[in-house]
């Protein structure tokens, strides 16, 4: 099985893209303070680009979100 559809990355993506909207930042909000194009969000959020472990440090980092409170949060079983 391809790493993109494994639930797991799947519910990732998911818990993502909910604390951006809940966050009420746009792609192109998150695309500027990654210094990306927001096709780089789209991608990730869309899983046709895999996000590896820096690029999540610096995506949460950008949203204001600590990584170890949300790998606590996050359910990849």
């Amino acid at each position: 099985m391809s790493s993109i559809h494994d639930p797991r990355y799947i519910n990732l993506i998911k818990y993502l893209i909910s604390i951006r909207e809940e966050k009420k930042i746009t792609q192109v909000e998150l695309a500027f303070s990654l210094k990306k194009h927001q096709s780089y969000v789209a991608k990730v959020e869309n899983r046709d680009r895999r996000i590896d472990l820096i690029e999540l440090h610096d995506w949460l980092k950008a949203i204001n979100v600590d990584i170890v409170e949300f790998i606590k949060i996050i359910d990849l079983t």
